[in-house]
């Protein structure tokens, strides 16, 4: 799913304009990067948290050359997904994964 589309689902869910969504799509992220830009943790119980880590400095061999290179400490955003994301995404469907299966023995 693209942006274009996450609009067009959001806007028809929450019932308003793509035009609106759109701004209001727009205002969680930019809210979200200042947020975590000045160090703190957004939090959405249910969904997850975004946070900033730590990476520390480290030291990679370049696949083109072969030489050792000093990749340095930087800061990094991570999200961890929140419990009732985490339940939803580890749904089965049995159903398709079974006829696959059986697609893949009579072969």
């Amino acid at each position: 799913m693209n942006k274009s589309e996450l609009v067009k689902a959001l806007a028809e869910k929450a019932e308003i304009t793509q035009k609106d969504a759109a701004k209001a799509l727009d205002a969680l992220v930019e809210t979200i990067q200042k947020a975590l830009a000045s160090g703190d943790k957004v939090q959405v119980i249910g969904f997850g948290s975004f946070e900033v880590r730590d990476r520390k400095e480290r030291k990679v061999i370049s696949p083109a050359t072969g030489e050792e290179i000093k990749v340095p400490a930087t800061k990094v955003p991570a999200f961890k997904p929140g419990k009732s994301l985490k339940e939803a995404v580890a749904v089965e469907k049995k159903a398709p994964a079974k006829a696959a299966k059986k697609k893949a023995k009579k072969k």
